[in-house]
């Protein structure tokens, strides 16, 4: 397909704009709290009594203050986001011990309500990208109350430790104050969700060496990790050999993080979860002093589950862009013990094609991370017209969803939906096969508008699609720079015909605006998607070979 955001954008953002979301009603207070529903190994977020998808956008570290909020919400309304992602350090909510001032929510609800977006709130405690920056002066500077973790030489690491009783207790404390506070003033629950902690673990220490430490990893396994992977009794380093120290740490972060969110959870239970700073990939082993040792990360899934029960999930923050390694990761946590979340993922172009991936296997949402005005990453000098060029394929993918996130969210939990995302290697193809039972579909990108030719993919890897079955020999089909093909999956059987391709949208209460019918050029060489915003009800026929 040919076209790129840069030179295909223009007619795409008026049509985004055409189609934009029209504003939801103000939420009523209500007692039915947000929460994860599964069925059947599927998830879903309801908020509102009804599947919830999260078109999201995590703004940066520093842009939560009253001062540099104003400069956010002009770029999250740009993007079409329904939930953004906010830091509340523990520092702001709690500058002195037993001082609470939640100033800094009040005026992240006021404001969020004022936007019409929900909120989910990134609670930087004990941990943030494992260091203690976020807490507070009275906790990170007082080693001797809240100890930090020991290296096997004795020295101080600068990750506070898990076997920090008082530091347990204090940052319990302050985040029941947080979730007590969210009771109190927001009924109407535009926090539709918590993250507890943020990366958390270590970095170039495997595992704490306190003396704390030292004692329990000379201590049997306990029964009830022993019981979640299937192992007899024994020590941690008889039965995990290499990971001992990995599976020990992620034990014990895990369980601290357990009960800051079970102490949470008792006042207030909205969905919690906590992030992973990931490995380099999914596949090959990496020593647990190269990446965040203790956190959630794929290696550490099912050590999470067993000690972490208040927890609703685990969730990937993925930055490596390439097509095998990201679908890896999706692939790793959507579990049917785990809704797929994505809270952070990279804000390159490139990018931006993987939504479609994380789409198709039922994610609950998805976030890219840092794009709002207040950057700092030199992946995105600041230049005059970085902000549109930047945001331009996420905020398309949101315009693209914004109608239709509930009734997507409905699908997903129905085990309807499929996606997938441009390979960049040659080698991976230019076609990717999507199963649909009686059905399949073929996605290929770089193909041309017109023709059979060969897909020689597009000149940056772009493309995505979405497909959705919306009734029987019937689905919705969407995607940008790829073109669709469908087909028998006994071609044998029948012949394939196309009954009726329709172009629409969805109206603010999720049903179907008929627009025109595709015909003609617009079908002969398959369904083809530019960087026009398009959905299609595509329904399916067949007749008789003889």
């Amino acid at each position: 397909m040919k076209g790129t955001w840069k030179t295909a954008m223009t007619f795409g953002a008026a049509l985004c704009a055409a189609l934009a979301v029209t504003p939801l009603p103000a939420w009523a207070a209500s007692d039915e709290v947000p929460h994860i529903a599964t069925r059947d190994g599927r998830h879903a977020l309801i908020v509102d009594s009804a599947p919830f998808l999260m078109l999201g956008a995590q703004i940066n570290n520093s842009s939560a203050w009253p001062a540099t909020l104003p400069k956010v919400w002009p770029m999250m309304a740009a993007m079409h986001v329904n939930t953004v992602e906010v830091p509340v350090g523990w520092e702001q909510i709690e500058p002195e011990e037993g001082r609470f001032d939640f100033t800094i929510v009040d005026q992240l609800l006021e404001q969020a309500r004022a936007q019409n977006v929900r909120l989910v709130l990134l609670w930087f405690g004990t941990w943030k990208n494992t260091n203690p920056q976020y807490a507070p002066r009275w906790v990170k500077l007082d080693n001797a109350r809240f100890p930090r973790m020991r290296r096997a030489d004795g020295t101080l690491h600068y990750a506070l430790s898990p076997f920090g009783k008082a530091t347990l207790a204090a940052d319990s404390k302050a985040f029941a104050a947080l979730m007590r506070h969210l009771a109190e003033v927001d009924r109407q629950n535009t926090v539709i969700m918590l993250q507890v902690q943020n990366e958390a673990g270590s970095y170039g220490l495997a595992r704490d060496h306190s003396p704390e430490a030292d004692a329990a990893f000379a201590a049997p396994v306990p029964e009830a990790l022993r019981k979640r992977l299937g192992k007899p009794a024994g020590s941690w380093t008889a039965l995990f050999g290499r990971d001992a120290e990995l599976y020990f740490h992620a034990w014990h972060v895990a369980g601290y993080i357990d009960k800051v969110a079970a102490a949470g959870k008792a006042v207030k239970p909205l969905p919690m979860y906590v992030n992973a700073a990931l490995p380099g990939d999914p596949f090959t082993w990496q020593d647990p002093n190269t990446y965040a040792s203790g956190g959630p990360a794929n290696t550490v899934i099912d050590v999470y589950k067993a000690a972490a029960p208040h927890l609703d999930m685990v969730a990937p923050d993925i930055y490596n862009p390439k097509h095998k390694a990201y679908l890896g990761f999706l692939d790793a946590y959507a579990r049917p013990d785990n809704a797929l979340f994505v809270p952070e993922t990279g804000h390159a172009p490139e990018y931006a094609r993987h939504f479609f991936a994380a789409m198709g296997r039922g994610a609950i949402g998805w976030s890219p991370f840092g794009l709002d005005p207040l950057r700092y990453r030199p992946s995105l000098p600041l230049r005059s017209k970085l902000d549109d060029e930047a945001i331009a394929p996420f905020a398309a993918n949101y315009a693209l969803f914004a109608r239709m996130a509930r009734v997507w969210a409905k699908l997903a939990f129905e085990g309807k939906v499929w996606g997938a995302s441009e390979p960049e290697d040659p080698a991976d193809g230019h076609k990717q096969v999507i199963p649909l039972g009686k059905y399949v579909a073929t996605a290929s990108f770089g193909s041309g508008d017109f023709g059979p030719t060969d897909p020689k993919g597009n000149a940056k890897p772009t493309g995505g699609v979405a497909i959705a079955e919306i009734g029987p020999d019937e689905y919705l089909v969407t995607g940008y720079f790829a073109r669709v093909e469908f087909g028998l999956a006994d071609p044998k059987a029948a012949n394939l015909i196309l009954d009726r391709v329709e172009e629409g949208t969805y109206d603010a209460a999720g049903k179907w605006q008929f627009l025109r019918v595709w015909n003609g050029d617009q079908v002969d060489w398959g369904l083809n998607f530019t960087a026009a915003p398009q959905v299609l009800h595509v329904k399916l026929a067949s007749y008789p070979i003889r």
